[in-house]
């Protein structure tokens, strides 16, 4: 009778371990994942070296892009996609940062990069009527990446971050 009483007891105790164990397996320990918005920073390479890009697709943010910022951190900027290729212009109406620019094609491919200087209220227009992606960095980013014409953005990744905000665009070609 002691014996089955302490049998008893064991297996109770084993039960008690097992469902402890499954009850911190069930609950994550990573910290939530934030929620994504035109705030979130998407990693995104142009000819191989990655940019933390914020991503302008709204009327409103293409309008504001870098305003009123007081910095830039490194490798990081700002993607503007268009709902379809056109010229573009860009000014640097409030934005105290110098920057460059890279104009894209719909396939990713970087047609042309211009430099935009702060409170500078001239259009920087582009060359092409194919721009449906532009790309404001840091001065110097480009040339210190060795980035140049023909080089391409990882459209897979650009991919990602568009469908993290739950966004088409039909004038991207892989």
């Amino acid at each position: 009778m002691n014996l089955t009483i302490t049998l008893l007891k064991l297996q109770f105790n084993i039960l008690i371990a097992i469902l402890g164990l499954a009850s911190v397996a069930c609950h994550p320990t990573e910290a939530p994942i934030e929620p994504v918005n035109s705030q979130t920073y998407f990693p995104i390479s142009i000819g191989g070296s990655e940019l933390q890009l914020q991503l302008a697709l709204k009327p409103a943010e293409q309008q504001k892009g870098l305003m009123y910022r007081e910095s830039l951190d490194n490798d990081h900027g700002m993607l503007f996609l268009f709902d379809r290729p056109d010229k573009r212009g860009f000014w640097m109406r409030n934005t105290r940062i110098p920057l460059d620019i890279g104009y894209f094609d719909s396939s990713g491919q970087l047609l042309e990069i211009h430099k935009l200087f702060p409170y500078d209220e001239t259009a920087v227009n582009s060359r092409s009527r194919e721009v449906l992606i532009a790309v404001e960095t840091n001065r110097g980013w480009y040339a210190a990446n060795s980035i140049q014409v023909g080089d391409r953005i990882d459209m897979s990744s650009l991919a990602f971050a568009l469908e993290g905000l739950k966004y088409n665009n039909t004038s991207i070609k892989p």
